[in-house]
């Protein structure tokens, strides 16, 4: 008999799949915080909300209108008429990053809004893709369901009610999200992949962990993060940092050493150089944790 593929292999599976799907793969990381969860009822409703956000399209703007206007029209079918909105005033709940959550409560953060908006939008005939900004993931809608040329789009806010965003509005989001520091580049602009969205969405989702010191949920999240990033020093780290702090001597043991051994041949900072230091220390305290329990 076939063993049953662990939650991290599927994640896996549906970031490498062909074709534009979004949803399935929230879903699947919507089961972290909702084991039980069945993606079916959900996946319904949003082939149900395309279908009408077509209709809505047809008798507000008409399906051949310019891009703009058919965007106007599916503000107010999604934001309007269903009332989805950017949960301001508990950002950090959880359910704010998971889709089904989402769907049930009409609210969430840019990232979910966001996968909620090309998902919808896909159905009713309207091209949108994700956009990886830093600090607040963003929306572009193109032209056609054909073109390939980003500047022919329109950069949407879906956690602010779709408002469409220039550049200087996008450069004040940098800033304001980054520092005044941050450079601004039109590649920040650039079209997120599957595999980009979801990572976002699971680091989200750890950072909320920790925060809340939920270390079980955070592990099983960096669990996946590095099955989708095998090479990833920092997540080894945090997931040798989660078993340090629940405990778990020889887990910790054996993820620290690891990032000890591969920090070693790379290049550093000084912020990382004190990182390194400091996870040394905490190497020293397991080692001798380990010699008293053998």
């Amino acid at each position: 008999m076939a063993r049953a593929r662990t939650l991290a292999e599927q994640i896996v599976d549906a970031a490498d799949r062909p074709g534009p799907d979004l949803a399935a793969p929230a879903l699947l990381i919507a089961r972290i915080e909702y084991p039980h969860l069945d993606p079916e009822r959900y996946l319904d409703r949003i082939d149900d909300m395309g279908v009408a956000a077509a209709h809505h399209i047809a008798r507000v703007a008409g399906l051949d209108a310019p891009l703009g206007a058919r965007v106007d029209a599916f503000n107010k079918y999604l934001f309007g008429e269903l009332g989805f909105s950017g949960n301001r005033e508990h950002y950090d709940d959880p359910r704010n990053s998971c889709l089904n959550e989402v769907l049930d409560r009409h609210t969430g953060i840019p990232i979910t809004l966001a996968l909620l908006y090309i998902e919808v939008a896909r159905r009713a005939g309207i091209r949108a893709e994700g956009v990886n900004f830093p600090g607040h993931f963003l929306v572009r809608a193109l032209q056609d369901l054909h073109t390939d040329d980003p500047d022919e789009g329109l950069i949407i806010d879906a956690f602010h009610g779709g408002a469409i965003l220039g550049e200087n509005d996008c450069r004040a989001l940098l800033h304001r999200h980054m520092g005044e520091e941050a450079a601004w580049a039109p590649a920040l602009l650039a079209r997120a992949t599957r595999r980009q969205i979801m990572i976002r969405m699971l680091l989200n989702l750890k950072r909320l962990y920790v925060r809340m010191r939920s270390f079980p949920q955070a592990r099983h999240v960096t669990d996946i993060l590095l099955a989708l990033q095998p090479s990833s020093l920092t997540e080894l780290r945090d997931r040798g940092l989660l078993a340090y702090h629940m405990n778990d001597v020889f887990h910790a043991l054996r993820d620290l050493e690891e990032y000890l051994k591969m920090a070693r041949l790379t290049e550093q900072d000084e912020e990382e150089r004190k990182e390194t230091e400091q996870v040394w220390e905490h190497v020293k305290t397991l080692r001798r944790r380990a010699a008293q329990m053998n």
